[in-house]
C-alpha cells in the first residue's frame, strides 16, 4: 500500500483531469484537483500543502508558468511536474529555470507517470544521493551535495529538450562529465559524442578541425577531410573552452547554430547537419563579452540553458566518496592494493580548498598511491601560516622539519616551477598561449598550473585578447 502522499492536480480539461486522477487513485494517492491556476493558488493560500503538484502548462487566465512561479514563492520546497500537450521548447526551458522538477508530454502512459512520481518522491534508487553513477569508461558522476543533485536533475530535464547548453565553472569541476551526462540521458544517446578542445587546437587549424576541408583548400591539403560536425551528425558535440575560440570562427559557429549548415574550407557547396551543441568554459563571461573575446550574439545562442558547476570547496560532502572512488580506480589501474583513507587524511582533505577541483583530487590520490606515504600526503595539504592552502600561492614556505628529502625536493620544485611560470607570463605580457609555448607545455597545463600555484595577474598587465 502506498504511504499517504497528497498530490495537487491542476488542469483545465475535465477529461484529462478525470483520467489522471483515476491513474493516481489506483495507487491510493490522495488527490486534490483544480481546473485553473487561480483555483490552485487559492487552495494553497488556504492551507493546502501537497507533496507534489502536477501542473498543466497551457491554461486560460494564469497559465502554468505564472502558477509555477507563484507556487514556488509560497511553497519553495514542493516538487512540480509540468504537463503539456505540445512540445514548446521555449516554455519547457522557462519552466525548468523557474524550478519545475520534471515534465510530461500528454498523452502519456501510466508507466511514464509512475516513473516521474517515483523520482519526485525519492523512490527511484538510481538517483540515490552519493551514489557513483557510471556513465562511460572512466567517466562517472557523483551527486552527494544539494548543488550537484540540482545539476543532475536539471541535466536530466534539459537532455530531452534539443537546445544548446552552456556549462560554466572553474577548471576541473566536471563540465565534460555533465556534458556526457546530458548526452547519455538524451534521445541522441546511441549516436556519436565528440569533444573539441578549442584551447588545445591552434586557431588557424580549428576551423578545418570543426568543418573539414576539400583537397587543395590549402598547402598540404592533399585529400578531402570531413570535420567534426559532419562526423557528429545526429549526435552531440562538446565545444570545450569555447571562450578561446577566435572571434572570426565564432561567427561561423553562430551560422551553424542558426541554420545547421556550413561549408568545408575550399568548397562552395553547403552541408546540412543535425548536431546538438554543448559548450563549456571557465572564463569570466562579463569580462569576455566586454573585451570582445566572446561574441555577444554567440553567447546568447549558446546560453539557451546554463548549468553552473560549483567548485569542490563548495561541495565538500562529496570528497570522501570521490576519494574512495579514485582510490579504487587508481589501485586497479596501477595493479596495487588500495591504501587506507585514515580519519587524519580525510580531515586534511576536507580542510583543503582544492583550487584544481576534481582533477587535483584525482592527481593527489595518484601520488598518494604511488608514493605510499600518508604523512607526506597530509603534509602536502597542510595550510600555510597565512591561511592559504599548500598550493594556494606561488611562493611556498620551507618544508617542515622532519619532512625528509622528498618534502624538501617537492617544495623546491614547486617554487622553481612557479617562478618560471611568473617570468614567462611577465615576458609575454600575460599572453598565456605565448607563455605556454615559451615554457614548452600545453596551454591547458599552463592554465592549471596558474590556478594550482595561485599566480595572480598584476594590474600593470592587461590580459591579451585571445590569450
Amino acid at each position: 500500500m502506498t504511504e499517504a502522499v497528497n498530490i495537487l492536480l491542476v488542469d483545465d480539461e475535465p477529461g484529462m483531469l478525470r483520467y489522471i486522477r483515476t491513474l493516481l487513485e489506483v495507487d491510493e494517492y490522495t488527490v486534490e484537483t483544480a481546473s485553473t491556476g487561480e483555483e490552485a493558488l487559492e487552495r494553497v493560500q488556504k492551507g493546502l500543502r501537497p507533496d507534489l503538484v502536477l501542473l498543466d502548462l497551457l491554461m486560460p487566465g494564469i497559465d502554468g508558468l505564472q502558477t509555477l512561479e507563484q507556487l514556488r514563492q509560497t511553497l519553495p520546497g514542493v516538487k512540480v511536474v509540468m504537463l503539456s500537450c505540445v512540445s514548446d521548447t521555449r516554455k519547457v526551458v522557462q519552466a525548468i529555470r523557474l524550478g519545475a522538477h520534471d515534465y510530461l508530454t500528454k498523452p502519456f502512459q501510466k508507466a511514464e507517470l509512475d516513473t516521474v512520481i517515483d523520482q519526485c518522491l525519492g523512490k527511484n534508487q538510481q538517483n540515490y544521493p552519493g551514489e557513483v553513477e557510471e556513465l562511460y569508461d572512466d567517466v562517472f558522476f557523483v551527486a552527494a551535495s544539494p548543488a550537484m543533485r540540482k545539476i543532475r536533475s536539471q541535466a536530466a530535464l534539459v537532455a530531452n529538450v534539443d537546445i544548446p547548453v552552456l556549462m560554466l565553472g572553474e577548471s576541473g569541476t566536471g563540465k565534460e562529465v555533465v556534458a556526457r551526462l546530458v548526452h547519455k540521458l538524451s534521445p541522441r544517446a546511441h549516436r556519436t559524442f565528440l569533444k573539441v578542445n578549442c584551447a588545445a587546437v591552434p586557431g588557424d587549424l580549428l576551423e578545418s578541425e570543426l568543418f573539414g576541408y576539400e583537397a587543395g583548400a590549402f598547402t598540404g591539403a592533399t585529400h578531402t577531410k570531413p570535420g567534426k560536425f559532419e562526423l557528429c551528425n545526429k549526435g552531440t558535440i562538446l565545444l570545450d573552452e569555447i571562450g578561446e575560440m577566435p572571434p572570426l570562427l565564432q561567427a561561423k559557429l553562430l551560422h551553424v547554430l542558426q541554420d545547421q549548415q556550413f561549408s568545408r574550407l575550399g568548397s562552395r557547396s553547403v552541408i546540412k547537419v543535425d548536431v546538438r551543441i554543448l559548450a563549456a568554459t571557465n572564463i569570466n563571461i562579463p569580462e569576455a563579452l566586454a573585451s570582445k573575446r566572446l561574441r555577444e550574439d554567440l553567447y546568447y545562442r549558446l546560453n539557451a540553458f546554463t548549468l553552473q558547476l560549483p567548485p569542490l570547496r563548495e561541495r565538500k560532502e562529496e570528497i570522501p566518496i570521490l576519494l574512495k572512488h579514485f582510490m579504487s580506480r587508481m589501485s586497479e589501474q596501477y595493479a596495487r592494493p588500495p591504501l587506507p583513507l585514515s580519519p587524519n587524511l580525510l580531515q586534511a582533505c576536507q580542510q583543503y580548498s582544492w583550487p584544481g577541483n576534481l582533477r587535483e583530487l584525482n592527481n593527489f590520490i595518484k601520488r598518494y598511491l604511488v608514493l605510499g606515504d600518508e604523512k607526506l600526503a597530509v603534509q602536502e595539504l597542510h595550510p600555510r601560516n597565512d591561511g592559504q592552502g599548500a598550493r594556494g600561492d606561488a611562493s611556498h614556505s620551507p618544508a617542515e622539519p622532519g619532512g625528509g628529502l622528498k618534502s624538501v625536493a617537492r617544495s623546491a620544485k614547486d617554487e622553481a616551477e612557479a617562478e618560471a611560470i611568473k617570468q614567462a607570463l611577465d615576458q609575454t605580457n600575460w599572453n598565456r598561449k605565448q607563455a605556454a609555448t615559451l615554457l614548452q607545455i600545453s596551454y591547458k597545463a599552463l592554465l592549471y598550473k596558474i590556478r594550482q600555484y595561485g599566480i595572480a595577474q598584476s594590474k600593470s598587465h592587461k590580459l591579451t585578447a585571445g590569450a
